[in-house]
This record gives C-alpha cells, sequence and structure tokens, in this order.
C-alpha cells in the first residue's frame, strides 16, 4: 500500500489482542496521577469541613470515630463498589463520563437529540458493540424504552438531566483547584501567627493558581510525567503518617469501622451531625474522575489502581488522623481541626510542599476534564463552537481551550477571594460532587435496563440503594444554600441556560433548513450548467443537511452568473459514538446525474474525535469523491446506503485507511497507474500555492473512459483551487412567536452564534477563498 508522502501505512487489526499484565500495570502507574489527583487531597479538608458545624469533640471521642466510620463507609460502598464494580462496565465503546452514558441510552433508545441523525450511523461499527447487551429484554424494559421514544418531553428532561450532571462537572472545576490549593496553603497557619496567616494564605493560594492556569496551554503531557511520582509519593507520605499516628495515639482506632458508630454519631449529634455530613462528603471528591477519565486507560488498570493502593492509602490516612485527634481534644491553635495538626512537626514543612504539588496535580486533572467535557457537548450540539488545541500529537485527549481555561481561572480565583475559608469552598464542592453523583445514578438505572437488558427490579435496586445514601448527602449539602453552597448551582444554571439556548436554537435552524432546502425538481430544471457559466475550480458549500439541497445554494445560484465547475456539499457531523473510525468517515455520493458534477460528501466523527488539519482534510475529501467515481467504474461490492431522497451514499474512508484512490501534489513521475493531467503551469496564488495534482489508483480492472474523464475534470478543479461557501445565518423568531422563544432566539442564541467559533475546518481557511452567503432564518 502507497501512501502520500511515502510513510507505511499499516492496517489497524480487527481483533484486539487481551492487554498484558506489564501494559495494564504501566496504565495503572500513569492513572494515579491523572484520575486520583483530585482524590488523594481530599484528607487535607474533609474533618476540618466536617467539624466546622456546631460539634464539639468530646472526650468520648463519640464525634471522632462516627465521622471516620461515616469517611470509610462512604470510600467504600461509592467509589469502590458503585464504580470500581458497576459502573465502570457501563462504558462507551472504552470512554466513560456523563455523555457516555447519554451516548449509550441515545444509542439503544431513539431519544437523540441531534438534529441531523441518519439511519446510515446505525451502521457503524462502534454503534452496537456494547460487550453486555443481549438481545432478551423484558416486557417492562421494553415499555420503558416504547415510552421514551414517544414522549418528546420525557427526552428534553433526559437531555437536561445529562446537562444538569455536566454543569456540576464544570463547577467542581472552578471549585476543586480553589479548595485543593487553599487547604494545601494553610499548613502555614501552623508556623506563624493567625495575624500574618490572614495576608499570605490567600495571595499564595491566588498565585498558585494563577501559575497552573498560565501552564495549561503547554499541554499536560510536558510535565505530565511528574503527575504519577507526585500523587504516588503524597500517598505513601499519607499513608506513613497515619500508621504512625495509629500505633503512636490510638491503636484500638479500628473499632470505629464498626457502622454502629454512624447511629451513635447521628443520635448524639442529631442536626448538626447530619449538616456535617456535607462535610464528610468531601471524601469522596474526585471519584467521578475514575469513570469520566476510562477513556484514558483501562477498566483494569484503574480498578488494580483504586484498589490496591488509593483506596487503603486513603484508609490509613484518615484513620492515622482520627487516632491523632483522638488523643488531642484541645487544640493550641484556634485552627480547628486541620490535616496538618496530625502531622508531625519535624516533617511538617516537607509534607507542606508535597502537598501543595498534590493539589496542582489533582487541579490540573479536573480542569483537564473540564475541558474535554466541554468538547463533547460541543461536539454533540450542547456548547457553542470553541477554539479547541491538541497540546499533544501523540497522547489523544490532551486538549486546551483559551475562553474555558481563562473563564474558569477568573471564576476559581473569585471564589477563593471571596471566600477564603475551607467550610464555605467545601460546602459548594460538597454540593457539586453529589449532584454528578446523583445525575450518573439515574443515568446507570436507565443504561441497565435499556442497554444491558437486565430486569427492571435490578435498575430499581441499583438507584433506590445509592441514591438513597446520595440523596443523604445531597440534603445536607443544599441546606447550606447561603453558606457557599449556592456558587455550584449558580454555575450550572449559567452553563445550562447556555447549552439549552445554543441546542434549542441549533435545532430551530436545522428544522428551518430541511423545511426550505431545494427540491431536485428544480436542479434538474436548470440543466447540466445550471444555467449559469460553470468555471474552473471547486466550489465547497457547507451545510447541515444529510440529504437535499440547501437553500443556500440556490441563493447563491439566482444571484450572481457563475459557479464551479465541481461543487461539493459537505456536511460535518458528529454521531453518538466516541469514535468513527478512518475507514468509515465518509459517506459520498452525487446530486442529480453525473454531469452535473454535483456531490454529496458527510463527513462522521465521533464526540472524542481530533478533527484533521485542513489541508490533510481537503485530500481526503477530494480522495473520497475520485474513490467513488472509480467505485462506480468497477461497479465494486462497496457498502451503499439509500437516503431519503434517493441519493446513494458510499461508505468510504480515509486516504490513508484503504487501498484506494490517493493524492499526490508535485509528486514522483513513476508511480503505478496514473490518470494523465494537463501539463499546463498554473500560476502561483499569492493566498495559496496551487500545487499540481495526480491520482494514484490502485491497479484494478481498466475504467472506463466516462470516468478517466469525469477524475482528469476533478483534478483540474483540484489544481485550479478550492473555494469555501459559508452561510452566515440570522436567526429571529417568527412574528407571532412567545416571548419567552424571542428572548432565546432574538437574544440569547444571536449572542451565542455571534460570539461562537466558526466550523472547525475554516479556521485556517484563506479569506480569500472564503465567501459568505448571508441567510435570514425565521425559525
Amino acid at each position: 500500500m502507497m501512501d502520500l508522502e511515502g510513510e507505511v501505512v499499516i492496517p489497524r487489526s480487527p481483533i484486539k489482542k487481551k492487554e498484558s499484565w506489564k501494559t495494564v500495570l504501566s496504565l495503572a502507574y500513569q492513572s494515579l496521577g491523572v484520575v486520583y489527583g483530585d482524590l488523594s487531597t481530599s484528607p487535607l479538608y474533609v474533618y476540618k469541613s466536617a467539624f466546622a458545624e456546631d460539634i464539639h469533640h468530646s472526650d468520648t471521642n463519640e464525634e471522632i470515630f462516627g465521622v471516620l466510620s461515616f469517611v470509610f463507609w462512604t470510600l467504600t460502598l461509592m467509589p469502590l463498589l458503585k464504580y470500581v464494580f458497576i459502573v465502570l462496565r457501563a462504558d462507551d465503546n472504552g470512554e466513560g463520563g456523563t455523555f457516555a452514558l447519554y451516548s449509550l441510552l441515545c444509542r439503544h433508545a431513539r431519544v437523540c437529540s441531534l438534529p441531523n441523525c441518519q439511519v446510515a450511523d446505525e451502521e457503524l461499527s462502534e454503534y452496537k458493540k456494547d460487550g453486555m447487551a443481549s438481545n432478551n429484554s423484558s416486557l417492562l424494559g421494553s415499555s420503558l424504552k416504547s415510552t421514551l421514544e414517544k414522549h418528546k418531553i420525557l427526552q428534553r428532561l433526559l437531555l437536561v438531566l445529562a446537562l444538569i450532571g455536566t454543569c456540576m462537572v464544570i463547577g467542581d472545576g472552578v471549585l476543586t483547584p480553589a479548595i485543593s490549593v487553599f487547604s494545601a496553603v494553610s499548613g502555614l497557619e501552623l508556623s506563624m501567627s493567625k495575624e500574618q496567616h490572614r495576608y499570605v494564605e490567600v495571595p499564595a493560594a491566588c498565585a498558585i493558581l494563577i501559575f497552573l492556569f498560565a501552564l495549561q496551554h503547554y499541554g499536560t503531557h510536558r510535565v505530565g510525567f511528574l503527575f504519577a511520582p507526585v500523587v504516588i509519593t503524597w500517598l505513601l507520605c499519607i499513608s506513613a503518617i497515619g500508621v504512625y499516628n495509629i500505633f503512636h495515639w490510638n491503636p484500638h482506632v479500628y473499632k470505629a469501622l464498626s457502622p454502629y458508630y454512624m447511629y451513635k454519631f447521628l443520635k448524639k449529634t442529631q442536626k448538626g451531625g447530619w449538616m456535617s455530613l456535607g462535610g464528610i462528603l468531601l471524601c469522596i471528591t474526585g471519584s467521578e474522575a475514575m469513570f469520566a477519565d476510562l477513556g484514558h486507560f483501562s477498566q483494569l488498570s484503574i480498578k488494580i489502581a483504586f484498589t490496591f493502593f488509593v483506596y487503603p492509602s486513603l484508609i490509613l490516612a484518615y484513620m492515622g488522623q482520627a487516632a491523632y485527634l483522638s488523643r488531642h481534644h484541645i487544640l493550641e491553635t484556634n485552627y480547628h481541626i486541620g490535616f496538618y495538626v496530625s502531622v508531625p512537626e519535624k516533617i511538617r514543612w516537607p509534607v507542606l510542599v508535597i502537598a501543595i504539588f498534590a493539589a496542582v496535580v489533582g487541579s490540573q486533572a479536573i480542569i483537564t476534564g473540564t475541558f474535554s467535557i466541554i468538547k463533547q457537548c460541543s461536539a454533540l450540539g450542547c456548547f457553542p463552537r470553541v477554539k479547541i488545541i491538541h497540546t499533544s500529537s501523540k497522547i489523544h485527549g490532551q486538549i486546551y481551550i483559551p475562553e474555558i481555561n481563562w473563564t474558569l481561572m477568573l471564576l476559581c480565583l473569585a471564589v477563593t477571594v471571596g471566600f477564603q475559608d475551607t467550610k464555605r469552598m467545601g460546602n459548594a464542592s460538597g454540593l457539586a460532587v453529589i449532584t454528578v453523583m446523583l445525575v450518573t445514578t439515574c443515568l446507570m438505572s436507565l443504561v441497565i435496563v435499556l442497554c444491558w437488558h437486565k430486569s427492571v427490579f435490578l435498575a430499581i435496586l441499583f438507584i433506590f440503594f445509592f441514591g438513597s445514601i446520595e440523596a443523604l448527602y445531597f440534603s445536607a449539602s443544599l441546606i447550606k444554600f447561603l453558606e457557599g453552597a449556592w456558587v455550584p448551582i449558580a454555575l450550572a444554571l449559567i452553563f445550562s441556560a447556555i447549552m439549552y439556548v445554543w441546542h434549542y436554537g441549533t435545532l430551530k435552524k436545522y428544522e428551518f433548513d430541511v423545511q426550505n432546502k431545494v427540491s431536485i425538481n428544480w436542479l434538474l430544471a436548470l440543466g447540466p450548467t445550471l444555467g449559469i457559466v460553470r468555471v474552473r475550480g471547486i466550489g465547497l458549500i457547507h451545510t447541515e443537511l444529510v440529504s437535499g439541497i440547501p437553500a443556500i445554494f440556490s441563493h447563491f445560484v439566482t444571484n450572481l452568473p457563475a459557479f464551479h465547475q465541481v461543487v461539493v456539499f459537505l456536511c460535518i457531523k458528529s454521531v453518538p459514538v466516541p469514535h468513527v473510525s478512518p475507514e468509515e468517515r465518509f459517506l459520498v455520493g452525487r446530486v442529480g446525474p453525473k454531469e452535473y458534477r454535483l456531490y454529496r460528501c458527510i463527513a462522521r466523527y465521533g464526540y472524542r474525535d481530533i478533527h484533521k488539519d485542513d489541508l490533510e482534510f481537503e485530500k481526503d475529501l477530494i480522495c473520497s469523491i475520485a474513490e467513488l467515481i472509480r467505485s462506480e467504474s468497477l461497479e465494486c461490492s462497496i457498502l451503499s446506503i439509500d437516503s431519503e431522497n434517493d441519493e446513494k451514499m458510499t461508505v468510504i474512508g480515509t486516504s490513508s485507511s484503504n487501498l484506494g484512490v490517493r493524492m499526490h501534489e508535485d509528486g514522483d513521475e513513476d508511480l503505478s497507474e496514473i490518470v494523465s493531467i494537463s501539463e499546463v503551469k498554473v500560476p502561483k496564488s499569492p493566498e495559496r500555492l496551487r500545487k499540481r495534482v495526480r491520482f494514484v489508483v490502485p491497479e484494478s480492472p481498466q475504467i472506463e473512459n466516462e470516468a478517466k474523464e469525469e477524475l482528469r475534470e476533478l483534478m483540474e478543479a483540484r489544481e485550479a483551487g478550492m473555494a469555501f461557501i459559508l452561510g452566515h445565518s440570522y436567526v429571529r423568531a417568527k412574528k407571532g412567536s412567545s416571548l419567552m422563544k424571542k428572548i432565546v432566539i432574538n437574544l440569547g442564541y444571536d449572542f451565542l452564534r455571534r460570539n461562537s467559533r466558526g466550523p472547525t475546518y475554516a479556521l485556517n481557511i484563506p479569506h480569500a477563498s472564503t465567501l459568505e452567503v448571508g441567510m435570514v432564518y425565521l425559525v
């Protein structure tokens, strides 16, 4: 197989080999720095937040033992039982997170709200690749599925539920860096007076946060090799301190692991103990990362890292802290119960330094996770388009979004300066964490029935058991609304409004496109020349439509006397799968008869796929059309799908993924079989160098002259250059629309549209090659 630049192309094996233990352990080691940074820093502030309420630390130790019992069982039931043993199995072809669950549901029941879904998308290899799915579905499961598919209101509620979970993850991206860094820096309180500490703690935390966000554009791969060693050092440090405190202060602290102490704690403290659950909840901050970051690692590696290292280290750390506090009821400082009081005085400074590094690593992970989930939302049409920079060409998923980064930094600094204490930060962070977990529990119960085809009673048992625990913590966090918990709610409302307005506007705009598309009869009446002069070159018309002729084309043709000799209607769409293989990237077909030289190309991407740069994308696009021409001539048995407008669409991969037509620009002469091209020299353009184009056709029977002529014309058009026709839409609500719709469309959606990025592939297009056609959309 030949490729464009002489590299050896190795086709991917369809059989995925089982991971070796060496690979699994290597991934487990790497996951410590990415997945568990946030979870491992929770001992810095859990006890301090739990005892921030009106709970007195008495000589009987019932309070501290009760908190330890709650921490132990919360860590055991939520991260270990729920996530490690159940939720991690609900991956979407290896990907995890809130949108992965929503994507699974969209594929097993027709609840997807993406506007341009096609039946052809269901033929993708990853669409039904669910290892746990079976054909046996219960009567109740089928009834639930049909109910969801019939009622639009339930589909909207499902989308809103996914958006709420997503927005709380974004809120966590604001709150986690603030509380982690602030708690790490708070260790300075034991080495200076309260007056001095007040003026040092906040500026130091802000300086570290600014430094952290300023480093984001370099990408985590440049410093990522330090992440795992930092977290490992931190976990070994706190577990060693925990073991020391257990044996030195109170070896009988293990008795507190009995759930009986939870009962005694709540009986004695009553309302104060219930409210302190909001602080205890912080011990599982970062647990969701185990599922959200699943795509970068594997189920087994994450399970091994947590079960055999992270979980025992955290339990020892919390037990050691409780053992120390059980022998120190009256503290000499005025800073209540913090992490650093339990650290031996001789090693406090080294531990402080390690804690700050660990807090930075934990914050880095949640920031990167926020970037990833924003990208997913944008890909699925639920967030305005933003500039996405891939910071690593080798490591998948490492991205940087400038607008989101600086927004997070400003919000993070505002929280730090505004609260200036871990109590209110903890209240805010706790509510964000538990809301995401509640959303995951609700979506998982649907996955159990609709995707795994298990009993409805099993799903009810799941949501009742874990949901009741999370509801208890949720109520304890929500009661602190005025004491900081309002922050994640406010952030969620703002981001949810942005997402829903953008999704609603996008949906209405697409419906307008569908209603106003031009019929094929109009096109046929124009004839092969379209009633105008056809000039050299390729006209690439961007459209959201997957069938039919967009109104923008008729608008253009009726107002200008000339158009390009080759016209391509390009639709770049996202499908509800994490990845689309290069072999299935394009759906290509004709619009009208062959002599019209009109083609449709649908480029399909998963919500975690990386979009190629414009030059490589252009090559793949032209090669896919050339391959369509060749395959039609040879009548190859290539997968074809008939669309609703009787357009025959052919699945064609990228030029690097198949043995089809390749394109060479200024390439070597001695290639296998080359369709000849004109030797006319094309003058250089100041905007773009026009190169001579050759199509390299694989060894095959001789193709007919008509196809050769069409390929020659396509090459000449490619040499002449490519023009991009983009629609510049002005979306307005129709007359007679409700006041709410006018506000949403005329103000909200219009503002977001004007301040969002254009299509991804169009970012680097020379302005001389771009033409915008304005249209008013009345939705």
